[in-house]
């Protein structure tokens, strides 16, 4: 009975949090940050995180890639036009 009352109160707190994230971009950028950071730390979790995104969220990993792609680019191009 304790952990039913216990698993209904987190949710509860998770939709509002979820919610103001919703509401406020700002908050939502701090919380991947956050995430982010705590991710980088740890090498396994990376790659955990880049797997999940290659797999569960392919528009996100195709944006990525084009960020890469694009960076690379830079790289040979004369430094007249952004390469170093």
């Amino acid at each position: 009975m304790k952990t039913e009352a216990l698993q209904k109160q987190n949710k509860i707190d998770l939709e509002t949090f979820y919610q103001a994230l919703e509401d406020e971009p700002r908050l939502l950028e701090e919380a991947f940050e956050t995430l982010l950071e705590m991710v980088n730390s740890e090498p396994e979790s990376a790659k955990k995180l880049a797997l999940l995104i290659k797999k569960d969220f392919h528009e996100l990993y195709k944006e990525i890639a084009e960020l890469c792609k694009s960076d690379e680019d830079k790289g040979n191009a004369p430094s007249c036009c952004g390469g170093l």
